[in-house]
């Protein structure tokens, strides 16, 4: 079966368990057991014959020729006993659980894995078919999985900006589903600008001519540095960190006998020290003030809202999440790294902590470009966000912020999710003025405005929440979005505050609120 072919019968078959009650997210979890255990199945036999370090009583092999409750039996064993193993076995399997109710259903999927040589199988079709089903996953509002999905048009202009080099380490603190990792990749071993004046909406080398692939191609070196060394994550959702070590894997991203590249842990509790350190950071920290505990760890009687991370590397303590992220990430990075970071807004003016940070990190960074982004390209509703672009400067007492660019691509723009999604020709022009191969010569335009050190660190409480254009749609009704587009607007705006409101609350003691 091609590879068109094969995507749309996986595809015909996730709807048809939708229709039982399988959402998104369970069909590609047990999508992600059996295709790994068949992945690995493949890779036991000759010409491979590698050691998979799946035991022989649970391996692929064991599901076949059953049927009805002996299969739906064994499936359930090999889930629990293989979720006790080390290396990638166990960080793929940790907590599995059997989702399909039908055991003639479970048969049908074991059956269409099996007859497919997946190893075989070009690289782009199966990342494009996990890509897909991760897609969707995040579209479905019920699943909540959305709050792990950035915006493909969005990490494909931040990686056109940052634009890393082969044999250089990158992190993500908060890596989802493996997003930054998998667009790093694609443009350390075929970047060019080619794929940026293509106004492509994801990076896909199939795409490109023979002589661009040629001229991109790494050397040995660099690819099993790129596949085994490159990327460093941590995700601490075990479902969604399980789909970014499966989506990596299919995008030939580590290997089925090693090390999972993404630890499952908070990355706030750990210091980055020495050759532990890297060369960049592109993330997206989860939205929301409070720690991340509070939400994927419900066990304990300890009151996780009022979590703080207590450590020496840090300029403040905080229980702002975001914050954190923040001083992790500048914390984490070389003397010459460098961070492409999504951040909300309040960390642009909120005071208290907020300012100390601020202030110290324009003191021990360059933090020399800030986009801001419009509302309705996130799933989750209501966020008004940044990317802030920076390089670290630790190594001396010197104060490294000289001046700040900002694109404002927020005022007099309108995007929703289906409708009028953001797209990488929306973003063009922001990569256009940051001028990649030279940030260092840049013109202002009307979107892209450039405050000094001074002028920044003299705002009240140091503020980096900077607007300068007008709102055409307050003087003008005929400049109004289209009322889709403006509901939707007014419902996010409705969300923001009500978010922001419901931090305020939590900070507040007990005897205020009554």
């Amino acid at each position: 079966m091609n590879a068109p072919a094969l995507v749309q019968k996986v595809w015909n078959y996730c709807h048809t368990l939708r229709d039982d009650g399988v959402g998104y997210g369970d069909y590609l979890e047990q999508l992600t057991y059996l295709l790994f255990l068949k992945m690995a199945h493949e890779y036991a036999q000759p010409p491979y014959s590698r050691d998979t370090k799946v035991p022989t009583d649970y391996n692929w092999e064991t599901l076949q020729g059953l049927t009805g409750e002996k299969l739906e039996e064994q499936y359930r064993k090999v889930l629990k006993n293989l979720a006790t193993e080390s290396g990638m076995i166990g960080a793929i399997f940790f907590k599995s659980e059997n989702k399909i109710p039908d055991p003639a259903k479970l048969a049908r999927i074991v059956k269409m894995i099996n007859d497919e040589n997946w190893i075989s199988l070009d690289s782009d079709a199966k990342g494009d078919l996990y890509e897909g089903l991760l897609q969707k996953n995040a579209e479905d509002t019920k699943s909540g999985a959305g709050q792990y999905f950035t915006p493909r048009a969005l990490i494909d202009a931040m990686l056109a900006c940052v634009q890393p080099e082969p044999k250089k380490t990158i992190a993500d603190p908060a890596c989802g589903t493996g997003g930054f990792f998998l667009t790093a990749s694609d443009w350390i071993t075929y970047g060019d600008e080619q794929w940026i004046e293509k106004g492509m909406s994801h990076w896909n080398p199939s795409k490109h001519d023979e002589n661009t692939l040629a001229k991109s191609k790494l050397n040995k070196d660099q690819v099993k540095f790129l596949r085994d060394e490159t990327f460093r994550g941590n995700e601490i959702v075990p479902s969604t960190r399980r789909m970014c070590l499966m989506n990596l894997f299919l995008h030939n991203i580590g290997s089925i006998d090693g090390e999972p590249e993404v630890e499952r842990a908070d990355a706030l509790l750990t210091k980055i020290e020495g050759e532990n350190k890297v060369d960049y950071v592109l993330a997206n920290p989860p939205f929301g003030k409070k720690s991340s505990m509070t939400i994927t760890n419900a066990e304990g009687g300890e009151d996780k809202d009022a979590l703080t991370y207590e450590r020496q590397d840090f300029w403040a303590t905080t229980t702002n999440k975001q914050l954190n992220f923040l001083q992790h990430i500048v914390s984490s990075l070389k003397d010459t790294g460098k961070a492409a970071v999504v951040l909300p807004d309040n960390v642009l003016f909120e005071g208290g902590a907020g300012e100390r940070i601020r202030r110290k990190w324009l003191n021990n960074c360059d933090v020399h470009t800030i986009l801001r982004l419009p509302t309705g390209i996130f799933y989750a509703n209501g966020v008004k966000a940044n990317v802030v672009f920076f390089d670290n400067a630790t190594r001396d007492e010197k104060v490294h912020t000289k001046g700040i660019w900002f694109y404002d691509l927020r005022t007099n723009k309108h995007f929703t999710l289906k409708q009028r999604p953001m797209t990488l020709n929306d973003l063009k022009d922001f990569i256009t003025c940051y001028n990649p191969a030279n940030r260092h010569e840049r013109e202002e335009t009307e979107r892209f405005k450039y405050y000094s050190y001074d002028e920044l660190i003299n705002r009240d409480k140091a503020s980096l929440d900077v607007f300068w254009l007008k709102d055409d749609s307050l003087d003008n009704l005929d400049n109004l979005p289209a009322p889709d587009i403006l509901q939707q607007e007014i419902i996010d705006h409705l969300e923001a505050a009500l978010a922001a409101f419901k931090d305020v609350a939590a900070g507040l003691p007990e005897s205020e609120l009554k």
